[in-house]
């Protein structure tokens, strides 16, 4: 397939011309998006341009192809189309040179999310791996998107937020924790949480600074931190209540100990941390001068006990980055409207960071998250409602089928042990569900530092219709069997 740019507006009449393509063998590669760029100079001097090529397998695996890069230099007239076949050709065969990403990246592969999401389109699977709802947002919310829109709210928005959505989250934050913040000084709007994350890392841990995370953890924090030069330590909480393991945090901590990140409810194994557990946090990061990067996106999906942030606690507050966003609780991910809420002097490195991250966020989507925040506690009370229903679906369903499942108190995710099922880890257990049975689950492996810690465990998501969640209970039961 070729895609031609729009043509160079020169008044030259002869230009260079650069075709590039590659040949790839569909046995080394599933499928593969090739991109031809047609260039322009106005020299005859051959133009060394990029190309781009999009491919499911791995970097290895491609440079180890008979794949060529093959460029074909030609006099055509600036204006023309492509050139017919009988043009003269200059062929050159050249290696393809191998992929290239920095050594902090180095580690780090396509997300299992993409890939599990990318097998359930060519099996024809149901996907209950990735966690997006497969039904739409409040119609209300949608609507202050359109007239937003409508009133020509379409430019950059002011670098850290429009005031009357920082004035909202810090409303909301204050009926939910009892907090007080300055919606100015305090509140930080980002491109989703995934970036106030990224903003609040980048900008306040310096190359070296030890940081912890909770395993199994959201694969991001990983990648994000080693892009930041931290050092991250591991404390792994384990099935079947994911209890928090306090004696290997305290040892855990060092004097060089920045920062913990800290998820809850958390994501993937729906544990919500207790108030005994976060006063043992509070304690130990006062004790010792750390810091907490909160990220509290399933805080509304809270169903065994309520949701506590830590930086309600005493002490905690001035040394918490509060992390949140809008796509969880009003089934919006697509829109990525986040917030990261701390300190004036917190915040300062975290808005540092935004600022050459995305400087703003979508202007029109900010009015329409701040028509959302501020929703009657009727929607949250029907929204937990709906959920407990769906989890009630897909517990029973995996406790029929011969899983061993795990308590989730919030999130719309469960975690199982799928061993009963004779397979060798998470990844071949996964990849035969999606094959063979028409269902998608993540992998857990990927969210541990020791891989070998995950590969008993598989996590599903219940943000579905209920129909959907039945139709894959309904053929797990049909295919799957216990050994």
């Amino acid at each position: 397939m070729y895609r031609h740019l729009p043509n160079h507006q020169s008044t030259t009449s002869t230009a260079t011309t650069s075709y590039y393509y590659f040949n790839i063998y569909n046995k080394i590669l599933d499928s593969v998006s090739i991109h031809c760029i047609r260039t322009y100079s106005e020299t005859t001097m051959p133009i060394s341009i990029p190309f781009a090529i999009r491919a499911t397998k791995s970097a290895a695996a491609f440079s180890s192809s008979r794949s060529r890069l093959h460029t074909y230099n030609l006099t055509t007239m600036a204006q023309s189309s492509p050139p017919p076949a009988a043009a003269a050709v200059t062929v050159t065969d050249t290696p393809v040179k191998t992929l290239q990403v920095a050594n902090r990246l180095e580690k780090f592969k396509t997300t299992i999310f993409t890939q599990m999401s990318m097998l359930a389109i060519k099996h024809g699977a149901i996907n209950l791996g990735q966690g997006f709802p497969n039904f739409d947002g409040p119609e209300f919310v949608k609507e202050a998107a359109i007239q937003a829109i409508r009133d020509g709210k379409n430019q950059y928005a002011r670098g850290y937020g429009v005031p009357d959505l920082n004035s909202a989250i810090a409303a909301r934050f204050k009926k939910d924790s009892g907090l007080v913040v300055d919606p100015e000084k305090e509140v930080t709007v980002t491109s989703g949480c995934t970036e106030a994350i990224a903003a609040s890392v980048l900008g306040l841990i310096n190359p070296g600074d030890e940081v912890i995370l909770f395993a199994p953890f959201y694969d991001s924090y990983e990648a994000t931190l080693s892009m930041a030069g931290a050092k991250v330590k591991g404390i792994t909480l384990r099935p079947p209540d994911f209890d928090l393991p306090i004696a290997e945090l305290k040892a855990a901590i060092s004097k060089n100990t920045r920062a913990i990140l800290l998820n809850t409810p958390h994501n993937p194994t729906g544990k919500m941390f207790t108030r005994e557990e976060l006063n043992e946090i509070a304690s130990l990061c006062v004790e010792n001068d750390v810091l907490v990067f909160s990220d509290e996106v399933y805080d509304k999906l809270s169903f065994e006990m309520d949701h506590i942030s830590i930086a309600s606690l005493p002490g905690m507050y001035e040394r918490t980055v509060t992390l949140n966003s809008l796509g969880k609780t009003f089934s919006l991910t697509g829109w990525k409207i986040g917030w990261a809420i701390a300190p004036p002097h917190l915040t300062w490195g975290v808005r540092q960071a935004h600022s050459y991250l995305t400087f703003a966020t979508s202007t029109p989507m900010q009015s329409a998250a701040a028509a959302a925040l501020r929703a009657p506690d009727s929607y949250y009370e029907e929204l937990r409602r709906d959920y407990r229903a769906k989890k009630d679906i897909l517990v029973r369903g995996l406790n029929a089928v011969g899983f061993n499942v795990y308590p989730s108190s919030g999130t719309y995710f469960v975690v199982v042990d799928h061993t009963p099922f004779g397979k060798a880890d998470d990844t071949t257990f996964c990849e035969y569900l999606i094959k063979e049975v028409g269902v998608v689950a993540i992998p857990t492996s990927v969210f541990y530092l020791n891989p070998e810690e995950g590969k008993n465990l598989v996590r599903f998501t219940f943000c579905k219709d209920e129909d959907t969640l039945r139709s894959a209970i309904e053929r797990m039961k049909a295919k799957l069997h216990r050994k």
